[in-house]
């Protein structure tokens, strides 16, 4: 059984490998989508990750069809104290920006999408700098005191901002930030690496990394004279444009072969085992894309291993 990890300084305990829920309602249907949360739940995983834009950008969508999926998924298992549900507010075209009134309502809409009386993981979408700190956080401080919301995180902020708003949490003894959802992998290291981590590190975040496998570049199979067909090739494919982005293709190669595993699963696992790393975010269409995802519970690379793809990424 794969061990859980505990979330910075919550109590909610989580997979190593949250499974994103972006391809909920865009290139997997509502069966599919099912297949896949099954596979994750059967192989121990519990950490489900969504937004309430998901999936606004689909022609005919409007915003909540993730959760949707995600709160019938919950109700026909019935299982929803064995699932750590994370969403998110800012982006939905009915509910846009982090003025206070806004994150209740959103909430609540998020709320009646998942079918459930509370969300474990409350995440800011898109920081607003208009909306002080003090609004954002006061407003989220509410949600948990009425039980709807048990932790709340950030994702896209700017360090001054992070940091400012976890000394206003600890000066007014409210609600703060457990978790940090940032843009994070192989070949995009300079958003994070910095300030971001050393908040995280001082304050006890525990990062969810996104785009985990660089949009699919970190599955090995761009590669150059190739052809993919995918929603997101394009942001893809750029990587093999970059020094940095073929020598991390080279590097994660060796190391897949030497340990017989698929190149995402190394890729997963350099970054689970950055500091402050809890679990990489990565998202599945198909039950048969999986394997090679869930793999980061298993796979510990050596020192050795995890200082070369560091020196690759440079």
């Amino acid at each position: 059984m794969t061990s859980l990890r505990k979330l910075g300084s919550s109590d909610l305990e989580v997979f190593p490998l949250s499974l994103g829920g972006n391809v909920f309602g865009w290139t997997a249907d509502e069966t599919a989508s099912f297949a896949v949360l099954d596979a994750y739940a059967a192989a121990g995983g519990n950490f489900v990750d969504t937004a309430d834009s998901y999936t606004a950008w689909v022609e005919g969508n409007s915003g909540g069809e993730s959760e949707t999926i995600i709160g019938r998924w919950v109700k026909a298992r019935g299982n929803r104290d064995d699932v750590v549900i994370a969403t998110k507010v800012s982006q939905h075209p009915e509910f846009p920006g982090l003025s206070a009134d806004n994150i209740k309502a959103a909430a609540d809409a998020s709320l009646r999408r998942l079918g459930t009386d509370h969300i474990d993981l409350y995440y800011t979408h898109f920081d607003k700098p208009e909306v002080p700190v003090e609004e954002i956080v006061g407003a989220l401080d509410e949600l948990v005191r009425a039980g709807k919301v048990r932790h709340i995180a950030a994702s896209n902020i700017t360090p001054e901002r992070l940091q400012e708003s976890l000394e206003f949490s600890d000066r007014e003894g409210l609600a703060r930030y457990v978790a940090l959802q940032p843009h994070y992998n192989l070949v995009s290291r300079d958003t994070y690496e910095g300030g971001l981590q050393d908040l995280a590190a001082r304050f006890g975040l525990a990062a969810v990394p996104y785009f985990a496998l660089a949009a699919g570049f970190l599955t090995g199979k761009y590669r150059p004279g190739t052809t993919v067909q995918s929603a997101r090739a394009a942001g893809a494919a750029k990587h093999l444009d970059t020094e940095r982005g073929r020598n991390v293709l080279t590097a994660l190669d060796e190391i897949a072969q030497a340990h017989d595993t698929e190149i995402p699963t190394v890729a997963l696992a350099w970054l689970a085992a950055q500091p402050t790393v809890a679990a990489p975010i990565a998202s599945a269409r198909t039950v048969e894309q999986l394997p090679a995802l869930l793999g980061v519970a298993q796979l510990e690379l050596t020192g050795e291993e995890i200082t070369r793809l560091t020196r690759a990424s440079a």
